[in-house]
């Protein structure tokens, strides 16, 4: 998973939908609503939790929602590390 999120970081263009959806799973768990082209997960987080993911045309995942997910593992990661 490190790798996706490397490259994630690196290239926010040129990511397989895919890919995002990997990272999205292992973070977030299941998606809580999933169509052909859409997955929404939920968050920890109070308020309006959830990350909107959404297949580009060409199977490429959309730059905005792959720095969205970023930020979102990043997030986790930090309350993760001031827990402990």
């Amino acid at each position: 998973m490190e790798k996706i999120l490397a490259k994630m970081a690196e290239s926010p263009n040129n990511i397989r939908y895919d890919d995002l959806k990997k990272v999205c799973i292992d973070s977030f768990g299941d998606p809580r609503q999933e169509s052909t082209s859409h997955a929404v997960f939920k968050t920890p987080w109070p308020g309006d939790p959830r990350v909107n993911i959404q297949k580009a045309k060409n199977g490429q995942a959309k730059p905005n929602q792959v720095r969205q997910v970023l930020s979102a593992v990043e997030k986790m990661k930090e309350e993760t590390n001031d827990g402990e």
